[in-house]
């Protein structure tokens, strides 16, 4: 059975929207897309390629894949790391109003998002790799089928935007796996899931 491995930019105050560029999603007039980019040095690009070495297939959100399918698919060098898996290996995502895409290798996931997924992962033999896809890496944690969560926070705050845990998200808990900080103050953290949060209370000391 495969492993689900979130991979996830997030700033200090949780925002998750347009890591890429001032285009990439101005939901609710977001205006700091691309604020990843400042930040990116040898050792996030040496994360990210051995990231990019392991999947066997990818689940994306719908707006990520859109995202995606509109740039990656125009790179072709077979030596790049990132688009040589992207454009090869296949790809699902889960959706009620993708019927026809175009990008190939891609299977439209359109039923009961627990039992697509799963059968997904009892498929595949490896990494089955979500990028980006916020909402969705949320639904996916709430059903408990993150295996692996790599979240990138930068050292920046935005005050706007998308975030990633939202008010009402599902009670979790992670052991932590692993862990770096970049050169310009990436902090690359890696958590397996644990279950739900277990909670206790810091009391006063008895008296003698």
């Amino acid at each position: 059975m495969g492993k689900l491995v979130s991979t996830l930019f997030v700033t200090l105050d949780g925002v998750y929207q347009a890591p890429g560029g001032p285009e990439e999603d101005t939901r609710g007039g977001f205006e700091h897309g691309g604020w990843s980019f400042p930040y990116a040095d040898d050792d996030f690009g040496q994360f990210m390629n051995g990231v990019f070495a392991r999947p066997a297939a990818f689940l994306l959100g719908r707006r990520t894949y859109d995202i995606f399918a509109a740039f990656w698919p125009k790179v072709t060098d077979p030596a790049d790391p990132v688009s040589s898996k992207l454009n090869a290996l296949p790809k699902y995502v889960p959706s009620a109003t993708l019927t026809d895409p175009a990008w190939a290798g891609t299977t439209v996931l359109s039923g009961d998002l627990a039992k697509e997924v799963t059968a997904v992962k009892e498929r595949v033999d490896g990494e089955l790799q979500v990028h980006g896809s916020g909402a969705l890496v949320r639904s996916l944690l709430a059903l408990g089928l993150v295996d692996t969560l790599h979240l990138l926070t930068f050292p920046v705050v935005l005050g706007t935007g998308h975030r990633l845990f939202t008010e009402g998200a599902v009670p979790t808990a992670f052991t932590h796996s692993g862990g770096s900080v970049t050169s310009t103050g990436v902090a690359i953290n890696s958590y397996d899931l644990a279950g739900r949060p277990e909670y206790g209370t810091f009391g006063l000391p008895e008296e003698a």
